[in-house]
């Protein structure tokens, strides 16, 4: 028996006489129970708190490396999840996405926090914006930690991509989380905290589960804290109107049901790569997971007069596809969640009945009414502008609905009208068309997927979310917007604007910011370790004067006789040079031998420069010097950092000519 216990306080709590019996979707039969008494939001949140305090006192990259080493754990046991995965309904494929996926997701948030995110505890959202003439009073968004609680609600058809995939940035913004799982598959979702809780890698109250109830939680949430919530549209318009949480000022998130389109470009026909394309990524989306995800097809919108066509060559497509026990290795389309999700798709089917016609409906595999299994079924919409149900209802199972249209615009208008969606897919070579469909449908869809064949041998599909990207959608698909790289992150921080003067804004940040004091002395800089380059250590170069024979020669030697170098008076035309004036690249190189220690030492390589821009011509006869300083640093690995430099070049005159900042590899000391 399947008996997954809530994690709160350090303690793990079973389930008692509030538990509620969970019955299988293979057999219908029970298979276990769920749920214990509301645990007390005061403790819960207390224990929560003190984990916050501990997150906060690391770095984005401490948390990042935390999140890193929690993947590879969990990889290394993933094992023990996929021994439960067919209990949920899923064949092991299916299960690849839920389990594989998650963590992954948590590889994906490491890697970006050790990438994009600063060294520190503070993140930057743009640059310095100059709020004064003299550069005295200077301004920087910053985000921070909030100082609350992830309250993280998932869905039943992901029981660890649902929870790790919202565990992650929140990890990596500092906040703890406490999950609830959806009941019927928190024995998945259990597993998985269980084991994050037995690597001892987290802070202890870092993530805490809640199996059943959430009791007063909601109610008991304030201004610092989050929920974030994944299922259906009608119980996050429950929550999110609950009035205790829109006056706690807590932030709301939704991931909601959507009715996702596929739509057929008017050049793909029968036959083209496209086609086969669209027909196969249907396919896929009407049966993985048994169709239980929130991106997948419910709507094929294709060209009225291959509506026949399409219905013919799915419904060969699918018919293969039947239903079997999820833990056989042969079976390719599992069962629904619960006895209960099959009855509730069967009944929106026949909501749908009186818009959409069935063309086709697979074989049932031998299964009744009273376990999870049910056949891929293909409806086909005669009159889509006519139609309402087919645009507002969801089957959240194998249930597709192909309908047609006359043209672009109106595959547009019909994908449109779902009210919001969480992502549109188009399968079509014709760029004019990607560009017309983007145009008038990227305002209503989270995502826009285009394949063709130049694309397909690496395409995700049309119903994989990524990390890397956002993950919601406008309207009916909740308007929230999750994953997304560091802009999932941000939504555990607060974005405040810092005001003041150059050295507070140093201090705050721990990057440099030019006008802040510099500490100019010995030794030269390109001579220290990692650790001992302090932020604000800076090198003035002498001077160097620069000469027509150099830029002659650079030109000569580089091939670079842009007229602006080499013609006078076709450089005293041109409205920026006063004449003749050095390449910019030339000045780059002489100011690298300006500042460059030429000795072996710490610094091992010169990876790159960011930000260059040339501010004003230099002719022959100026004196090129250079302001180096320490502007940021970052640990990269045991032997080296990274330290990026404001690089400052100034004529005679003490005129900025260029700016950049560089970005050098430096050894740690022995």
């Amino acid at each position: 028996m399947l008996e997954p216990q809530s994690y709160v306080a350090g303690a793990w709590v079973p389930p008692d006489t509030a538990a509620r019996e969970v019955l299988s979707p293979v057999t219908g039969a029970p298979m276990g129970r769920a749920g214990s008494a509301p645990p007390d939001p005061a403790h819960l949140l207390a224990h929560a708190h003190a984990a916050g305090a501990a997150l906060r006192g690391m770095g984005f990259h401490d948390r990042a490396r935390l999140l890193k080493a929690l993947a590879q754990y969990l990889d290394a046991r993933k094992d023990t999840l996929y021994a439960l995965n067919p209990h949920t309904g899923a064949t092991r494929k299916d299960g690849a996405f839920d389990i594989d996926g998650g963590i992954g997701t948590l590889f994906v948030f490491a890697s970006k926090g050790r990438r994009e995110m600063p060294d520190g505890d503070v993140y930057l959202d743009g640059g310095i914006e100059a709020l004064s003439r003299g550069g005295s009073f200077l301004g920087q968004h910053i985000a921070v930690p909030k100082r609350g609680v992830a309250v993280q609600i998932n869905a039943f058809n992901f029981p660890v991509w649902g929870m790790l995939e919202k565990l992650a940035p929140a990890i990596l913004a500092g906040v703890p989380a406490i999950v609830k799982p959806a009941t019927q598959t928190a024995f998945l979702t259990e597993a998985c905290v269980r084991l994050i809780v037995e690597s001892g890698l987290l802070p202890e109250g870092a993530v805490q589960l809640i199996v059943g109830s959430p009791g007063g939680l909601i109610s008991a949430l304030g201004p610092q804290d989050t929920v974030s919530f994944t299922g259906s549209a009608q119980t996050a318009l429950t929550l999110r109107s609950m009035p205790e949480l829109v006056a706690s000022g807590a932030v709301f998130i939704a991931e909601q049901d959507s009715l996702n389109a596929a739509i057929l470009g008017p050049d793909a026909a029968p036959g083209s790569a496209e086609f086969g394309l669209f027909i196969s990524e249907a396919a896929r989306e009407i049966t993985t997971k048994a169709g239980q995800k929130c991106t997948a097809i419910r709507r094929m919108i294709v060209p009225e007069h291959h509506t026949g066509a399409v219905i013919e060559a799915l419904s060969a497509k699918l018919a293969p596809l039947i239903p079997g026990d999820p833990a056989a290795e042969a079976t390719r389309l599992g069962a629904l969640v619960s006895p209960a999700q099959r009855a509730d798709v069967v009944a929106q089917c026949g909501r749908l009945a009186g818009e959409a016609r069935e063309v086709f409906r697979g074989d049932s595999g031998g299964f009744g009414e009273e376990t999870g299994f049910l056949p891929p079924t293909l409806l086909h919409c005669a009159d889509p502008d006519g139609a309402r149900d087919v645009h507002r209802i969801e089957a959240f199972g194998p249930v597709a609905t192909v309908m047609g249209y006359r043209d672009t615009s109106h595959a547009a208008e019909l994908a449109n009208r779902g009210g919001g969606s969480l992502v549109t897919s188009l399968f079509s070579a014709d760029p004019a068309v990607a560009r017309l469909i983007t145009l008038e449908s990227a305002a209503w869809h989270g995502r826009i997927y285009i394949n063709n064949a130049e694309s397909a041998r690496e395409a995700t599909g049309h119903g994989a979310p990524l990390p890397h990207m956002i993950h919601g959608g406008p309207g009916r698909a909740g308007g929230g917007e999750e994953l997304g790289g560091v802009r999932g992150v941000l939504h555990y921080m607060q974005r405040t604007a810092v005001q003041g003067p150059p050295g507070m804004l140093t201090a705050i940040t721990g990057q440099w910011v030019p006008g802040s004091a510099e500490d100019v002395k010995e030794p030269h800089p390109f001579r220290l370790h990692f650790e001992d380059i302090a932020i604000g250590h800076t090198l003035r170069t002498p001077a160097r004067e620069v000469t027509l024979a150099d830029i002659e020669q650079f030109a000569e030697f580089t091939g670079d006789t842009f007229y602006a170098h080499m013609d006078e008076a076709a450089a005293a035309a041109n409205p920026f040079f006063p004449g003749r004036v050095a390449h910019g690249y030339l000045l780059l190189s002489f100011a690298a031998g300006l500042f460059v220690q030429p000795d072996p030492g710490p610094v091992l390589a010169n990876t790159g420069l960011n930000a260059l821009r040339f501010e004003q011509p230099v002719s022959p006869g100026d004196r090129l010097w250079v302001r180096l300083t320490a502007k940021r640093k970052t640990r990269r690995t045991e032997e080296y950092g990274e330290v990026a430099w404001h690089a400052t070049l100034y004529n005679q005159g003490d005129a900025r000519v260029a700016e950049y900042e560089l970005l050098t590899m430096v050894a740690h000391a022995a």
